[in-house]
């Protein structure tokens, strides 16, 4: 059980049968009657924000929430298919239910694969990631001059990232994927 006391970013809960994270939360405390927080959720299986306000003292269940690690395979037809390292399981999943990680699924690579109730919800690619660098502009010299100093690179998986100058076509950049940042050119 989760009271609203132990509330924090990132705590788990289960409201009505469907498990929620909190985004964020305000303890309210009003002159009049009883204290309230104020909680902003995101759904983790539609990945929609509601806000709700509850009582203090009020508690909830946690959700029966689980973590594999799981190869992705292939795409087809519109479903991305992952498979578990252990049983050789596999698993579907449509373009909405994979939409933060689409950017960044490349075949072969294991992906986190959150599990509700034994069922998959959605699909967390690592932290950093190794991609090559398909298309980006000639850095000239000079161009530091205006203040720019990076310039856009699309990479390997159709993502758009901003890179220095020195990185070329053919390069491969390790990129954060909670931001989607560049962080280094990784040497071969």
């Amino acid at each position: 059980m989760i009271a609203t006391s132990d509330f924090r970013k990132g705590a788990k809960l289960l409201l009505r049968g469907e498990p929620y994270i909190i985004v964020d939360f305000q303890h309210v405390k009003p002159g009049k009657g009883g204290a309230f927080i104020r909680t902003k959720m995101k759904n983790m299986i539609t990945n929609l924000t509601k806000e709700e306000t509850f009582r203090s003292g009020e508690k909830f269940e946690i959700p029966n929430l689980e973590y594999k690690n799981m190869q992705y395979l292939y795409e087809q037809d519109g479903l991305y298919h992952f498979m578990d390292q252990d049983s050789y399981e596999q698993v579907s999943f449509d373009k909405k239910q994979i939409a933060e990680a689409l950017d960044y699924l490349c075949e072969q690579t294991v992906y986190s694969i959150l599990y509700f109730d034994e069922k998959p919800i959605s699909v967390q690619p690592p932290l950093f990631m190794e991609l090559a660098v398909q298309t980006t502009p000639p850095g000239v010299k000079g161009d530091t001059a205006q203040g720019a100093g990076t310039k856009p690179a699309t990479l390997a998986t159709g993502l758009v990232v901003q890179v220095p100058l020195f990185v070329n076509e053919g390069d491969i950049i390790k990129v954060d994927t909670r931001e989607g940042i560049y962080i280094e050119r990784v040497k071969k």
